[in-house]
């Protein structure tokens, strides 16, 4: 079984602790039975521990980039806001141009230095200081916490879901990236057309709530090793991907090599 990568929307192996093992195979649905099975190929590991804030931005910053360009973003922006603990109290006092100047690797970085602040400054109005938020990220009521950052402009489900997961540690938490909304719907283990979070719905209605952190972590490995967006492995045969029993292979031609998006491939799903 292999360590799980530093590159990785968790940050990486620090915090968190490893569950019992569990065995491929025993799920009670397939959804179960895919985070089991790369519970086989991959790590298994609890999740939770990260400061709440620093969460935040680092999630912000992972939108709409990969890690390799977002991870310098974030050393760079805690090298001159840090430390964690006075994280909102020093963003909210920062100038926008030089925040954006600061996270310029993570691209987009004038709107996402903008949603920073702004949230940056709503923590403190609501809260008093960045570790009252951050009790309030690991002792609020799940739901709660989740609506809470949903009404911040700027932060989507995934960036709420990834705060309640990375840093609060809640169970039966699944976020939908781009590559767990293909792989999910690819595989059948969504609607072809559900969106982001028709899929977050199905797939934390079907996984137990321990394993959904880890099947989050690891869905994402998995698309990026193997059911990629343009060519996915089973292009290559049955015997490249290790999950292909269990997959519907929805919107994929295995005979022609065409790849489509899975809502393309069924009209009128939803």
């Amino acid at each position: 079984m292999r360590d799980e990568p530093a590159e990785n929307i968790s940050g990486g192996p620090d915090g968190g602790g490893a569950y019992d093992e569990f065995d491929p195979g025993d799920g009670d649905s397939r959804a179960e039975a895919v985070v089991d099975e790369l519970g086989d190929l991959y790590w298994q590991k609890a999740y939770g521990g990260r400061d709440g804030f620093e969460c935040l931005v680092r999630t912000i910053l992972s939108q709409n980039t990969s890690d390799k360009a977002s991870q310098p973003a974030h050393e760079s922006l805690m090298d001159r806001y840090g430390p964690a603990d006075r994280l909102a109290e020093t963003l909210a006092d920062a100038a926008e141009d030089e925040l954006a100047e600061t996270i310029a690797s993570a691209g987009l970085y004038n709107q996402k230095s903008t949603v920073i602040r702004r949230a940056a400054e709503w923590a403190i109005e609501e809260y008093g200081s960045t570790a009252a938020f951050d009790r309030f990220v690991t002792e609020g009521e799940p739901s709660e916490v989740r609506d809470t950052l949903l009404s911040v402009k700027g932060v989507g489900p995934k960036t709420a879901d990834c705060v309640l997961l990375f840093a609060g540690g809640r169970g039966g938490v699944f976020p939908v990236d781009t590559h767990v909304h293909r792989i999910a719907r690819r595989m059948g283990l969504a609607p072809a057309g559900a969106d982001h979070e028709g899929v977050r719905e199905a797939i934390e209605a079907a996984v137990p709530p321990e394993k959904c952190g880890f099947g989050h972590t690891a869905m994402i490995q998995f698309g990026r090793e193997y059911c990629s967006a343009r060519k996915p492995a089973c292009l290559d045969g049955p015997e490249a991907c290790p999950l292909y029993g269990l997959c519907d292979r929805v919107g994929i031609d295995e005979i022609d090599g065409a790849v489509v998006d899975p809502a393309d491939a069924v009209p009128g799903d939803d």
